[in-house]
Protein backbone atom coordinates (compact mmCIF):
# COMPACT_ATOMS: atom_id res chain seq x y z
CA UNK A 1 0.00 0.00 0.00
CA UNK A 2 2.83 2.49 -0.71
CA UNK A 3 1.85 6.04 -1.63
CA UNK A 4 2.41 7.63 -4.99
CA UNK A 5 6.05 8.49 -5.54
CA UNK A 6 7.52 10.86 -8.13
CA UNK A 7 7.65 9.07 -11.47
CA UNK A 8 11.25 10.08 -11.96
CA UNK A 9 12.33 7.73 -9.15
CA UNK A 10 13.70 4.52 -10.71
CA UNK A 11 11.92 1.24 -10.03
CA UNK A 12 14.35 -1.57 -9.19
CA UNK A 13 14.50 -4.06 -12.05
CA UNK A 14 13.86 -6.92 -9.65
CA UNK A 15 10.52 -5.35 -8.73
CA UNK A 16 9.25 -5.36 -12.33
CA UNK A 17 7.40 -8.58 -13.27
CA UNK A 18 9.06 -10.51 -16.06
CA UNK A 19 5.87 -10.34 -18.17
CA UNK A 20 5.36 -6.59 -17.73
CA UNK A 21 5.25 -4.50 -20.91
CA UNK A 22 8.22 -2.11 -20.75
CA UNK A 23 6.87 0.38 -23.35
CA UNK A 24 3.62 0.60 -21.38
CA UNK A 25 5.53 1.36 -18.16
CA UNK A 26 7.45 4.10 -19.99
CA UNK A 27 4.31 5.53 -21.57
CA UNK A 28 2.52 5.72 -18.22
CA UNK A 29 5.61 7.43 -16.80
CA UNK A 30 5.46 10.08 -19.52
CA UNK A 31 1.76 10.71 -18.85
CA UNK A 32 2.39 11.06 -15.13
CA UNK A 33 5.22 13.54 -15.68
CA UNK A 34 3.01 15.58 -18.01
CA UNK A 35 0.30 15.54 -15.34
CA UNK A 36 2.66 16.67 -12.59
CA UNK A 37 3.86 19.52 -14.83
CA UNK A 38 0.32 20.80 -15.37
CA UNK A 39 -0.16 19.18 -18.77
CA UNK A 40 2.70 20.59 -20.86
CA UNK A 41 6.38 19.65 -21.17
CA UNK A 42 9.01 19.86 -23.87
CA UNK A 43 10.60 16.63 -25.10
CA UNK A 44 13.87 17.61 -23.46
CA UNK A 45 12.09 18.20 -20.12
CA UNK A 46 10.39 14.82 -20.46
CA UNK A 47 13.77 13.27 -21.21
CA UNK A 48 15.19 14.70 -17.98
CA UNK A 49 12.13 13.86 -15.87
CA UNK A 50 11.77 10.24 -16.98
CA UNK A 51 15.39 9.34 -17.62
CA UNK A 52 14.39 7.98 -21.03
CA UNK A 53 16.34 8.50 -24.24
CA UNK A 54 15.13 11.34 -26.45
CA UNK A 55 14.27 8.94 -29.25
CA UNK A 56 12.09 6.93 -26.84
CA UNK A 57 10.31 10.08 -25.63
CA UNK A 58 9.65 11.10 -29.25
CA UNK A 59 8.16 7.70 -30.10
CA UNK A 60 5.96 7.71 -26.99
CA UNK A 61 4.62 11.22 -27.61
CA UNK A 62 4.08 10.38 -31.29
CA UNK A 63 2.01 7.35 -30.28
CA UNK A 64 0.04 9.32 -27.69
CA UNK A 65 -0.59 12.04 -30.29
CA UNK A 66 -1.93 9.48 -32.76
CA UNK A 67 -4.29 8.22 -30.03
CA UNK A 68 -5.51 11.77 -29.42
CA UNK A 69 -4.19 11.85 -25.83
CA UNK A 70 -1.41 14.35 -26.53
CA UNK A 71 -1.06 17.27 -28.93
CA UNK A 72 2.36 18.15 -30.30
CA UNK A 73 2.40 21.93 -30.16
CA UNK A 74 5.65 23.29 -31.53
CA UNK A 75 8.33 21.96 -29.21
CA UNK A 76 5.91 20.90 -26.47
CA UNK A 77 3.79 17.85 -25.76
CA UNK A 78 0.39 18.91 -24.36
CA UNK A 79 -2.18 16.51 -22.90
CA UNK A 80 -5.66 16.80 -24.43
CA UNK A 81 -9.12 16.34 -22.88
CA UNK A 82 -9.49 13.03 -24.66
CA UNK A 83 -6.97 11.59 -22.18
CA UNK A 84 -9.73 11.98 -19.57
CA UNK A 85 -11.43 8.90 -21.02
CA UNK A 86 -9.00 6.82 -18.93
CA UNK A 87 -10.09 8.50 -15.70
CA UNK A 88 -13.70 8.48 -16.90
CA UNK A 89 -13.49 4.69 -17.18
CA UNK A 90 -12.54 4.48 -13.49
CA UNK A 91 -15.20 6.98 -12.36
CA UNK A 92 -17.91 5.29 -14.43
CA UNK A 93 -16.98 1.88 -13.02
CA UNK A 94 -16.95 3.32 -9.49
CA UNK A 95 -20.46 4.80 -9.95
CA UNK A 96 -20.14 7.00 -6.84
CA UNK A 97 -19.82 10.34 -8.71
CA UNK A 98 -22.87 9.57 -10.85
CA UNK A 99 -24.98 8.55 -7.84
CA UNK A 100 -23.81 11.04 -5.21
CA UNK A 101 -22.54 14.19 -6.95
CA UNK A 102 -26.02 15.76 -7.20
CA UNK A 103 -26.45 15.63 -3.42
CA UNK A 104 -22.94 16.99 -2.89
CA UNK A 105 -23.69 19.89 -5.25
CA UNK A 106 -26.98 20.63 -3.49
CA UNK A 107 -25.22 20.69 -0.09
CA UNK A 108 -22.59 23.07 -1.45
CA UNK A 109 -25.36 25.40 -2.65
CA UNK A 110 -27.17 25.20 0.68
CA UNK A 111 -24.08 25.84 2.82
CA UNK A 112 -22.31 28.12 0.34
CA UNK A 113 -19.14 26.12 1.01
CA UNK A 114 -17.06 23.75 -1.08
CA UNK A 115 -18.06 20.09 -0.85
CA UNK A 116 -16.00 17.19 -2.14
CA UNK A 117 -16.10 13.41 -2.32
CA UNK A 118 -12.89 11.46 -1.76
CA UNK A 119 -11.81 7.84 -1.94
CA UNK A 120 -8.86 6.06 -0.39
CA UNK A 121 -5.76 5.59 -2.55
CA UNK A 122 -3.49 3.40 -0.44
CA UNK A 123 -2.28 5.73 2.33
CA UNK A 124 -3.55 8.86 0.59
CA UNK A 125 -6.92 10.23 -0.42
CA UNK A 126 -7.95 11.15 -3.95
CA UNK A 127 -10.84 13.43 -4.90
CA UNK A 128 -13.54 12.05 -7.22
CA UNK A 129 -15.91 15.05 -7.14
CA UNK A 130 -15.63 18.74 -6.35
CA UNK A 131 -18.42 21.29 -5.89
CA UNK A 132 -16.34 24.43 -5.43
CA UNK A 133 -17.56 27.87 -4.37
CA UNK A 134 -16.04 30.59 -6.51
CA UNK A 135 -14.74 33.36 -4.29
CA UNK A 136 -11.46 35.21 -3.75
CA UNK A 137 -10.41 32.65 -1.12
CA UNK A 138 -11.47 29.39 -2.77
CA UNK A 139 -10.43 25.75 -2.88
CA UNK A 140 -7.84 24.86 -5.52
CA UNK A 141 -7.99 21.06 -5.28
CA UNK A 142 -9.07 19.22 -8.44
CA UNK A 143 -10.66 15.89 -9.24
CA UNK A 144 -7.85 13.34 -9.20
CA UNK A 145 -5.56 15.25 -6.83
CA UNK A 146 -3.79 13.01 -4.30
CA UNK A 147 -3.26 14.15 -0.69
CA UNK A 148 -1.50 12.41 2.23
CA UNK A 149 -4.11 10.89 4.53
CA UNK A 150 -2.66 12.40 7.71
CA UNK A 151 -3.12 15.98 6.50
CA UNK A 152 -6.81 15.74 5.61
CA UNK A 153 -10.19 15.30 7.29
CA UNK A 154 -11.09 12.17 5.27
CA UNK A 155 -7.74 10.54 6.02
CA UNK A 156 -8.36 9.49 9.65
CA UNK A 157 -11.70 7.96 8.64
CA UNK A 158 -10.08 5.77 5.99
CA UNK A 159 -7.20 4.97 8.34
CA UNK A 160 -9.68 3.71 10.94
CA UNK A 161 -10.08 0.67 8.65
CA UNK A 162 -6.37 0.10 7.95
CA UNK A 163 -4.71 -3.22 8.66
CA UNK A 164 -1.35 -3.62 10.40
CA UNK A 165 0.28 -3.95 6.97
CA UNK A 166 -1.33 -0.68 5.92
CA UNK A 167 0.05 1.11 8.95
CA UNK A 168 3.54 -0.30 8.32
CA UNK A 169 3.47 0.96 4.73
CA UNK A 170 2.29 4.39 5.92
CA UNK A 171 5.15 4.64 8.41
CA UNK A 172 7.64 3.64 5.73
CA UNK A 173 6.35 6.34 3.42
CA UNK A 174 6.45 8.96 6.19
CA UNK A 175 10.04 8.04 7.00
CA UNK A 176 11.08 8.20 3.34
CA UNK A 177 9.19 11.46 2.61
CA UNK A 178 8.76 13.42 5.86
CA UNK A 179 7.98 16.67 4.02
CA UNK A 180 5.32 15.14 1.70
CA UNK A 181 7.17 16.17 -1.44
CA UNK A 182 5.71 13.16 -3.24
CA UNK A 183 2.29 14.88 -3.05
CA UNK A 184 2.34 17.80 -5.48
CA UNK A 185 -1.19 18.95 -4.60
CA UNK A 186 -0.17 20.11 -1.11
CA UNK A 187 2.61 22.41 0.12
CA UNK A 188 5.57 20.67 1.79
CA UNK A 189 5.16 19.90 5.48
CA UNK A 190 6.87 22.51 7.64
CA UNK A 191 6.61 20.86 11.08
CA UNK A 192 6.86 17.15 11.86
CA UNK A 193 3.74 15.43 13.17
CA UNK A 194 3.71 14.36 16.80
CA UNK A 195 4.49 10.74 17.56
CA UNK A 196 1.31 8.69 17.50
CA UNK A 197 -0.81 11.74 16.65
CA UNK A 198 -2.36 10.39 13.46
CA UNK A 199 -2.93 6.95 14.94
CA UNK A 200 -4.88 8.59 17.77
CA UNK A 201 -6.90 10.71 15.32
CA UNK A 202 -7.78 7.62 13.28
CA UNK A 203 -8.98 5.78 16.37
CA UNK A 204 -11.03 8.79 17.47
CA UNK A 205 -12.54 9.18 13.98
CA UNK A 206 -13.52 5.52 14.01
CA UNK A 207 -15.37 6.02 17.31
CA UNK A 208 -16.99 9.36 16.39
CA UNK A 209 -17.90 8.66 12.77
CA UNK A 210 -16.55 12.04 11.62
CA UNK A 211 -13.22 13.91 11.51
CA UNK A 212 -11.86 17.47 11.36
CA UNK A 213 -8.98 19.05 9.49
CA UNK A 214 -7.92 22.13 11.45
CA UNK A 215 -5.40 23.82 9.13
CA UNK A 216 -3.34 20.68 8.54
CA UNK A 217 -2.68 21.47 4.87
CA UNK A 218 -2.14 25.20 5.16
CA UNK A 219 -3.13 28.04 7.49
CA UNK A 220 -6.78 29.04 7.19
CA UNK A 221 -8.06 25.82 5.60
CA UNK A 222 -10.54 23.86 7.73
CA UNK A 223 -12.74 20.89 6.86
CA UNK A 224 -15.13 18.36 8.35
CA UNK A 225 -15.74 14.87 6.92
CA UNK A 226 -18.26 12.05 7.31
CA UNK A 227 -17.91 8.57 5.77
CA UNK A 228 -20.38 7.22 3.20
CA UNK A 229 -20.63 3.47 3.78
CA UNK A 230 -21.21 0.76 1.21
CA UNK A 231 -24.55 -0.86 2.16
CA UNK A 232 -23.28 -4.29 1.07
CA UNK A 233 -20.12 -4.34 3.18
CA UNK A 234 -20.62 -1.53 5.74
CA UNK A 235 -17.09 -0.37 4.87
CA UNK A 236 -16.31 3.19 3.77
CA UNK A 237 -17.10 3.66 0.07
CA UNK A 238 -16.10 7.33 0.03
CA UNK A 239 -16.00 10.33 2.33
CA UNK A 240 -18.05 13.53 2.00
CA UNK A 241 -16.05 16.59 2.97
CA UNK A 242 -17.06 20.24 3.61
CA UNK A 243 -14.20 22.72 3.30
CA UNK A 244 -14.15 26.32 4.49
CA UNK A 245 -11.78 29.09 5.57
CA UNK A 246 -11.21 30.37 9.09
CA UNK A 247 -12.49 33.78 7.97
CA UNK A 248 -15.90 32.07 7.64
CA UNK A 249 -15.82 29.15 10.10
CA UNK A 250 -13.49 27.86 12.78
CA UNK A 251 -12.99 24.11 13.06
CA UNK A 252 -15.19 24.07 16.17
CA UNK A 253 -17.85 26.04 14.28
CA UNK A 254 -17.78 23.49 11.46
CA UNK A 255 -18.49 20.75 14.00
CA UNK A 256 -21.34 22.64 15.63
CA UNK A 257 -23.06 24.22 12.61
CA UNK A 258 -22.21 22.23 9.48
CA UNK A 259 -21.62 18.67 10.72
CA UNK A 260 -25.35 17.95 11.38
CA UNK A 261 -26.31 18.98 7.84
CA UNK A 262 -23.40 16.99 6.38
CA UNK A 263 -24.51 13.92 8.31
CA UNK A 264 -28.07 14.30 6.99
CA UNK A 265 -26.76 14.48 3.42
CA UNK A 266 -24.56 11.41 3.96
CA UNK A 267 -27.61 9.50 5.21
CA UNK A 268 -29.38 10.42 1.95
CA UNK A 269 -26.32 9.28 -0.02
CA UNK A 270 -26.29 5.92 1.74
CA UNK A 271 -29.99 5.42 1.02
CA UNK A 272 -29.23 6.19 -2.63
CA UNK A 273 -26.52 3.54 -2.71
CA UNK A 274 -28.76 0.98 -1.03
CA UNK A 275 -31.74 1.54 -3.34
CA UNK A 276 -29.98 1.78 -6.72
CA UNK A 277 -29.70 -1.52 -8.61
CA UNK A 278 -26.53 -2.55 -10.37
CA UNK A 279 -26.46 -1.15 -13.92
CA UNK A 280 -26.50 -3.18 -17.09
CA UNK A 281 -23.05 -3.24 -18.69
CA UNK A 282 -22.59 -0.40 -21.13
CA UNK A 283 -21.02 -0.97 -24.54
CA UNK A 284 -17.27 -1.61 -24.40
CA UNK A 285 -14.91 0.11 -26.85
CA UNK A 286 -15.00 -1.45 -30.28
CA UNK A 287 -12.49 -1.84 -33.06
CA UNK A 288 -9.45 -0.99 -30.91
CA UNK A 289 -7.26 -3.75 -32.31
CA UNK A 290 -8.16 -2.86 -35.91
CA UNK A 291 -7.50 0.84 -35.38
CA UNK A 292 -4.16 0.19 -33.68
CA UNK A 293 -3.04 -2.03 -36.55
CA UNK A 294 -3.92 0.68 -39.07
CA UNK A 295 -2.03 3.32 -37.05
CA UNK A 296 1.04 1.07 -36.94
CA UNK A 297 0.94 0.70 -40.73
CA UNK A 298 0.60 4.46 -41.09
CA UNK A 299 3.34 5.61 -38.72
CA UNK A 300 5.67 2.62 -38.75
CA UNK A 301 8.39 2.65 -36.13
CA UNK A 302 7.16 5.93 -34.62
CA UNK A 303 4.02 4.18 -33.35
CA UNK A 304 4.50 1.93 -30.29
CA UNK A 305 1.84 -0.70 -30.76
CA UNK A 306 2.26 -2.28 -27.31
CA UNK A 307 1.72 1.11 -25.62
CA UNK A 308 -1.47 1.79 -27.59
CA UNK A 309 -2.81 -1.70 -26.91
CA UNK A 310 -2.03 -1.39 -23.22
CA UNK A 311 -3.86 1.93 -22.84
CA UNK A 312 -6.99 0.58 -24.53
CA UNK A 313 -7.18 -2.06 -21.77
CA UNK A 314 -8.10 0.69 -19.28
CA UNK A 315 -11.06 1.75 -21.41
CA UNK A 316 -12.52 -1.78 -21.27
CA UNK A 317 -13.82 -0.86 -17.80
CA UNK A 318 -16.80 1.42 -17.20
CA UNK A 319 -20.38 1.56 -15.95
CA UNK A 320 -21.57 -1.98 -15.35
CA UNK A 321 -18.05 -3.21 -16.09
CA UNK A 322 -16.35 -2.50 -12.77
CA UNK A 323 -14.88 -6.00 -12.38
CA UNK A 324 -13.74 -7.87 -15.48
CA UNK A 325 -12.10 -11.23 -16.05
CA UNK A 326 -9.16 -11.59 -18.40
CA UNK A 327 -11.54 -13.00 -21.00
CA UNK A 328 -13.86 -9.99 -20.56
CA UNK A 329 -10.97 -7.57 -21.16
CA UNK A 330 -9.73 -9.42 -24.22
CA UNK A 331 -13.24 -9.57 -25.68
CA UNK A 332 -13.96 -5.87 -24.99
CA UNK A 333 -10.74 -4.65 -26.61
CA UNK A 334 -10.34 -7.21 -29.38
CA UNK A 335 -6.86 -8.02 -28.08
CA UNK A 336 -5.39 -11.47 -27.75
CA UNK A 337 -5.68 -12.94 -24.24
CA UNK A 338 -1.90 -13.02 -23.90
CA UNK A 339 -1.65 -9.32 -24.81
CA UNK A 340 -4.43 -8.33 -22.40
CA UNK A 341 -2.86 -10.45 -19.65
CA UNK A 342 0.53 -8.78 -19.96
CA UNK A 343 -1.10 -5.34 -19.87
CA UNK A 344 -3.04 -6.23 -16.70
CA UNK A 345 0.14 -7.59 -15.08
CA UNK A 346 1.85 -4.29 -15.93
CA UNK A 347 -0.99 -2.22 -14.47
CA UNK A 348 -0.99 -4.29 -11.28
CA UNK A 349 2.70 -3.49 -10.93
CA UNK A 350 2.00 0.22 -11.49
CA UNK A 351 -0.91 0.27 -9.03
CA UNK A 352 -3.51 1.13 -11.67
CA UNK A 353 -5.33 -2.22 -11.54
CA UNK A 354 -6.13 -4.48 -8.61
CA UNK A 355 -6.87 -8.19 -8.92
CA UNK A 356 -9.60 -9.75 -6.80
CA UNK A 357 -8.43 -13.35 -6.30
CA UNK A 358 -11.73 -14.64 -4.95
CA UNK A 359 -13.56 -13.78 -8.19
CA UNK A 360 -10.59 -13.91 -10.62
CA UNK A 361 -11.51 -10.42 -11.78
CA UNK A 362 -9.65 -7.14 -12.16
CA UNK A 363 -10.80 -3.60 -11.32
CA UNK A 364 -9.32 -0.14 -11.77
CA UNK A 365 -7.88 1.79 -8.82
CA UNK A 366 -8.15 5.54 -8.11
CA UNK A 367 -4.56 5.88 -9.34
CA UNK A 368 -5.87 5.88 -12.92
CA UNK A 369 -6.86 9.50 -12.20
CA UNK A 370 -3.14 10.33 -12.01
CA UNK A 371 -3.01 10.04 -15.81
CA UNK A 372 -3.88 13.59 -16.78
CA UNK A 373 -7.15 14.08 -14.93
CA UNK A 374 -6.28 16.83 -12.39
CA UNK A 375 -5.03 19.52 -14.81
CA UNK A 376 -7.67 18.65 -17.41
CA UNK A 377 -10.56 18.69 -14.92
CA UNK A 378 -10.50 22.51 -14.88
CA UNK A 379 -10.50 23.02 -18.66
CA UNK A 380 -12.94 25.30 -20.49
CA UNK A 381 -14.63 25.13 -23.86
CA UNK A 382 -12.47 27.96 -25.30
CA UNK A 383 -9.31 26.06 -24.29
CA UNK A 384 -10.64 22.89 -25.87
CA UNK A 385 -11.56 24.70 -29.09
CA UNK A 386 -8.47 26.90 -29.54
CA UNK A 387 -6.06 24.35 -31.09
CA UNK A 388 -8.79 22.99 -33.36
CA UNK A 389 -9.63 26.49 -34.59
CA UNK A 390 -5.97 27.15 -35.29
CA UNK A 391 -5.74 23.92 -37.25
CA UNK A 392 -8.87 24.81 -39.24
CA UNK A 393 -7.61 28.30 -40.03
CA UNK A 394 -4.33 26.85 -41.28
CA UNK A 395 -6.15 24.31 -43.50
CA UNK A 396 -8.68 26.64 -45.13
CA UNK A 397 -6.65 29.88 -44.84
CA UNK A 398 -9.60 31.78 -43.41
CA UNK A 399 -10.46 33.19 -39.98
CA UNK A 400 -12.44 30.98 -37.60
CA UNK A 401 -14.18 31.59 -34.27
CA UNK A 402 -16.20 29.99 -31.49
CA UNK A 403 -19.16 31.75 -29.87
CA UNK A 404 -21.86 31.11 -27.25
CA UNK A 405 -25.17 32.76 -26.39
CA UNK A 406 -24.93 35.32 -23.55
CA UNK A 407 -26.89 35.19 -21.45
CA UNK A 408 -27.85 31.64 -22.44
CA UNK A 409 -31.32 31.77 -23.91
CA UNK A 410 -33.21 33.10 -26.86
CA UNK A 411 -35.35 36.00 -27.96
CA UNK A 412 -34.83 39.23 -29.81
CA UNK A 413 -32.33 40.54 -27.29
CA UNK A 414 -30.06 37.48 -27.33
CA UNK A 415 -26.43 38.13 -28.09
CA UNK A 416 -23.45 35.97 -28.93
CA UNK A 417 -20.02 36.37 -27.42
CA UNK A 418 -16.85 35.35 -29.24
CA UNK A 419 -14.87 33.13 -26.86
CA UNK A 420 -12.05 31.78 -29.06
CA UNK A 421 -10.71 32.53 -32.51
CA UNK A 422 -7.92 31.88 -34.99
CA UNK A 423 -6.94 34.56 -37.48
CA UNK A 424 -6.54 33.95 -41.19
CA UNK A 425 -2.97 33.86 -42.50
CA UNK A 426 -4.14 36.05 -45.39
CA UNK A 427 -3.09 39.69 -45.66
CA UNK A 428 -6.74 40.73 -45.51
CA UNK A 429 -8.86 38.69 -43.12
CA UNK A 430 -11.75 38.97 -40.71
CA UNK A 431 -10.64 40.20 -37.27
CA UNK A 432 -13.35 40.07 -34.57
CA UNK A 433 -11.76 40.00 -31.14
CA UNK A 434 -12.44 37.50 -28.37
CA UNK A 435 -15.04 38.94 -26.00
CA UNK A 436 -16.90 40.83 -28.74
CA UNK A 437 -20.70 40.66 -28.47
CA UNK A 438 -23.05 40.88 -31.42
CA UNK A 439 -26.81 40.44 -31.90
CA UNK A 440 -27.40 36.70 -32.26
CA UNK A 441 -30.00 36.88 -35.00
CA UNK A 442 -27.72 38.92 -37.24
CA UNK A 443 -24.84 36.44 -37.34
CA UNK A 444 -24.40 32.91 -38.69
CA UNK A 445 -23.04 31.82 -35.30
CA UNK A 446 -26.08 33.23 -33.53
CA UNK A 447 -28.55 31.75 -35.98
CA UNK A 448 -27.12 28.27 -35.42
CA UNK A 449 -27.45 28.76 -31.67
CA UNK A 450 -30.96 30.21 -31.85
CA UNK A 451 -32.11 27.39 -34.12
CA UNK A 452 -31.61 25.00 -31.20
CA UNK A 453 -33.44 27.16 -28.64
CA UNK A 454 -36.22 28.79 -30.68
CA UNK A 455 -39.03 27.10 -32.55
CA UNK A 456 -39.33 30.05 -34.93
CA UNK A 457 -39.91 29.25 -38.59
CA UNK A 458 -37.12 31.74 -39.33
CA UNK A 459 -34.63 29.02 -38.41
CA UNK A 460 -36.26 26.03 -40.13
CA UNK A 461 -33.65 26.09 -42.87
CA UNK A 462 -30.79 26.15 -40.38
CA UNK A 463 -32.25 23.22 -38.45
CA UNK A 464 -32.79 21.22 -41.64
CA UNK A 465 -29.36 21.93 -43.17
CA UNK A 466 -27.41 21.82 -39.93
CA UNK A 467 -25.58 25.05 -40.76
CA UNK A 468 -26.13 28.78 -41.31
CA UNK A 469 -24.62 30.82 -44.12
CA UNK A 470 -24.88 34.61 -44.28
CA UNK A 471 -23.85 36.35 -47.47
CA UNK A 472 -22.97 40.00 -46.80
CA UNK A 473 -25.94 40.36 -44.43
CA UNK A 474 -23.93 41.84 -41.58
CA UNK A 475 -21.30 43.76 -43.53
CA UNK A 476 -20.61 44.30 -47.22
CA UNK A 477 -18.04 41.81 -48.47
CA UNK A 478 -18.35 39.54 -45.40
CA UNK A 479 -19.46 35.95 -45.90
CA UNK A 480 -19.78 33.59 -42.89
CA UNK A 481 -20.59 29.93 -42.45
CA UNK A 482 -21.35 28.34 -39.04
CA UNK A 483 -22.19 24.92 -37.59
CA UNK A 484 -23.26 23.88 -34.08
CA UNK A 485 -21.12 22.34 -31.32
CA UNK A 486 -23.01 19.90 -29.09
CA UNK A 487 -22.23 18.60 -25.61
CA UNK A 488 -22.47 14.95 -24.55
CA UNK A 489 -26.26 15.25 -24.11
CA UNK A 490 -26.73 16.48 -27.69
CA UNK A 491 -27.54 20.04 -26.66
CA UNK A 492 -26.07 22.85 -28.77
CA UNK A 493 -23.79 24.83 -26.45
CA UNK A 494 -21.69 26.77 -28.93
CA UNK A 495 -21.12 27.38 -32.63
CA UNK A 496 -18.01 27.53 -34.76
CA UNK A 497 -17.66 29.48 -37.98
CA UNK A 498 -15.46 30.43 -40.89
CA UNK A 499 -15.51 34.09 -41.92
CA UNK A 500 -14.07 35.37 -45.21
CA UNK A 501 -14.20 38.09 -47.79
CA UNK A 502 -16.86 37.43 -50.41
CA UNK A 503 -14.26 37.69 -53.16
CA UNK A 504 -12.42 34.66 -51.79
CA UNK A 505 -15.03 31.96 -52.44
CA UNK A 506 -18.50 31.80 -53.90
CA UNK A 507 -21.44 30.68 -51.79
CA UNK A 508 -21.37 27.30 -53.52
CA UNK A 509 -17.63 26.93 -52.88
CA UNK A 510 -18.18 27.75 -49.20
CA UNK A 511 -20.66 24.89 -48.93
CA UNK A 512 -18.61 22.45 -51.00
CA UNK A 513 -15.14 23.25 -49.66
CA UNK A 514 -15.49 24.85 -46.23
CA UNK A 515 -18.52 23.11 -44.75
CA UNK A 516 -16.90 19.63 -44.55
CA UNK A 517 -13.80 21.11 -42.89
CA UNK A 518 -15.95 23.12 -40.49
CA UNK A 519 -18.00 20.07 -39.52
CA UNK A 520 -14.83 18.04 -38.99
CA UNK A 521 -13.55 20.72 -36.61
CA UNK A 522 -16.86 20.78 -34.71
CA UNK A 523 -16.74 16.98 -34.42
CA UNK A 524 -13.21 17.12 -32.97
CA UNK A 525 -14.22 19.78 -30.46
CA UNK A 526 -17.30 17.76 -29.51
CA UNK A 527 -15.21 14.64 -28.94
CA UNK A 528 -12.97 16.38 -26.44
CA UNK A 529 -15.92 18.19 -24.85
CA UNK A 530 -17.68 14.86 -24.29
CA UNK A 531 -14.61 13.42 -22.57
CA UNK A 532 -14.08 16.54 -20.44
CA UNK A 533 -17.74 16.90 -19.52
CA UNK A 534 -18.46 13.34 -18.44
CA UNK A 535 -17.74 13.90 -14.75
CA UNK A 536 -16.77 17.59 -14.64
CA UNK A 537 -18.53 20.82 -15.52
CA UNK A 538 -16.89 22.53 -18.52
CA UNK A 539 -17.38 26.33 -18.45
CA UNK A 540 -18.46 27.77 -21.80
CA UNK A 541 -16.65 31.09 -21.27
Amino acid sequence: MPADTPTSLPVPESAVPAEAVAPLIRGVGVLRELTEAGGTLSPSALERATGLARSTVDRITSTLARMGYVRLDGRDAVITPRLMELGNAYLAALRLPALLSGRADALADELDESVSLAVADRDGIRFIHQATRRRAMSLSFRIGDLLPAERTAPGPLFASEWTDADWRAWRERRAADPEDRGFSAVPPRELPAGEGEFEAKAAQAGRDGWALDDQLIEPGLVAVSVPVRDPRTARIACVANVVSHTSRHTAADLRETLLPRLRATVAEMERELASTPDPDPGPPPSGSATWIGAAKNELGREFIESLARGLTVLTAFGEGRAALTLTDVARATGLARATARRALITYEHLGLVRQQPESRTFCLTPRVLSLGFPPLSRTTLPRIAAPHLADLAARVRESTALAVLVPPGSGEGAEIQYTARAVSPRIMGVDIRTGTRLPASATSLGRVLLADTEGSADFDGVRTQGYALLDEDWENGLRTLAVPVRDRTGRVVAAVNVALHAAGRTVAECVEELLPELRLTATRIEGELRAAGHFTSVPLL
